[in-house]
């Protein structure tokens, strides 16, 4: 593929996951009060947002099979078609449980969406390139995901049908963008694929991706409880959000030119130990227009590893085990980012700062053992072999 069709596509894909994230995002902070007016107990909500998570789980590395056998467009395409109707169910008048198959299928195809995405870019930029353009993906993601608490402010609990309805149709939209889009595909071989390249180097962009998903579990379960314990206006819990991904928007192509030009080993482990150390602090912070500024600070340091944790994720791949390796690497993920956030629920109740301390320490222990995996990985792929 031509380098211009390169970045055209890197373009296209960017617009479609920023639109994807926000559609996704801008009902959730009001999506268990939504549940609640549809006859949804405590325990049924858990279950219902549990659900989304737990598809993902189950169909990522699925859909990573099936995009290295039959072609990367047909999964985004299929999912975001999937998403789209998925969303448009909210405003149907069912009660909760018939909800949670909503968002199963929002779940399953939101992992679709990241595996066929990311896998694309890995196949269509070289490796000593592929930092700098995954970074456009992730900030993509966080682009939609600073956004859409903020544009949802104009949605009340009542309308939060209609805003996945509106969700649901840009999803749609974005699925004719897609059918255009060409992602890296070649022509389709019968054959059986190649087996999957098991190194320490893969196992440990698991484990990478195992200790950052544990923290955003916690933040997905207890952030916006910490804040209310902490007397924070329903405003601070919705800038909070945004102060964090504001800072990878402005810095995305600076993590992905270290990825790219830097040991990439080095700065993933920086930004993985980095992560654990804030979330270990925030409980103990009772200043929230300083958490404001804190997550900021944080946002940087993710901002600059990320893409670094991807690209040795993808490194070394032949081009028929791409989807493969994303979907173990979203699959690690989103499975740590559930227990993380299933667990802290409990460990909130018994102490506010204790799911964020424990989960720091284990993320941080987790971080440490990729100096073992990555050993012998070659972290700059710009260093010149020796003579």
């Amino acid at each position: 593929m031509a380098e211009g069709s390169a970045q055209q596509t890197l373009r296209r894909l960017t617009v479609i996951v920023a639109l994807q994230w926000m559609g996704a995002t801008l009902g959730l902070p009001l999506l268990p009060l939504f549940l609640e007016h549809r006859d949804g107990t405590p325990p049924l909500i858990g279950i219902v947002m549990a659900t989304f998570f737990i598809a993902g789980v189950l169909t990522q590395f699925a859909f990573g099979h099936l995009a290295d056998k039959f072609g990367r467009r047909r999964i985004l395409v299929s999912s975001l078609v999937v998403y789209g109707l998925a969303s448009m169910t909210f405003l149907l008048p069912v009660t909760a449980p018939w909800l949670a198959v909503s968002r199963a299928f929002q779940g399953a195809a939101a992992g679709a969406i990241e595996v066929a995405s990311l896998s694309a870019v890995a196949s269509l930029f070289p490796e000593e390139e592929r930092g700098r353009a995954v970074s456009r993906i992730f900030a993509a993601q966080l682009f939609g995901l600073a956004i859409g608490p903020v544009v949802g402010v104009v949605a009340s609990v009542n309308d939060l049908g209609w805003a996945f309805f509106v969700a649901g149709l840009v999803s749609l939209g974005a699925a004719l963008v897609a059918m255009k889009t060409n992602l890296g595909d070649r022509a389709y071989d019968p054959s059986p694929l190649p087996k999957l390249q098991w190194s320490s180097q893969l196992a440990g962009s698991l484990v990478a991706a195992s200790a950052s998903g544990l923290a955003i579990g916690v933040y997905e379960a207890c952030w916006s409880l910490l804040l209310h314990a902490h007397h924070a206006s329903t405003l601070q819990i919705r800038l909070s959000w945004t102060f964090f991904g504001l800072p990878w928007i402005v810095l995305y192509r600076l993590g992905g030119w270290l990825a790219d030009h830097a040991n990439r080993r080095f700065i993933a482990l920086a930004g993985l130990l980095s992560g654990a150390f804030f979330l270990a602090i925030y409980p103990h912070i009772h200043n929230n227009n300083l958490i404001l500024v804190l997550g900021s600070f944080e946002s940087i340091g993710a901002s600059l590893s990320v893409p670094s944790v991807s690209s040795l994720m993808s490194q070394g791949a032949v081009h028929r085990e791409l989807g493969r390796r994303q979907g173990l690497f979203t699959m690690s993920n989103t499975a740590s980012l559930a227990i993380g956030a299933g667990v802290s629920g409990f460990l909130f109740t018994v102490n506010p700062a204790l799911p964020f301390s424990l989960w720091a320490l284990v993320s941080a222990l987790l971080a440490l053992t990729t100096l073992f995996w990555w050993r012998n990985v070659k972290g700059n792929i710009r260093e010149k072999p020796a003579p």
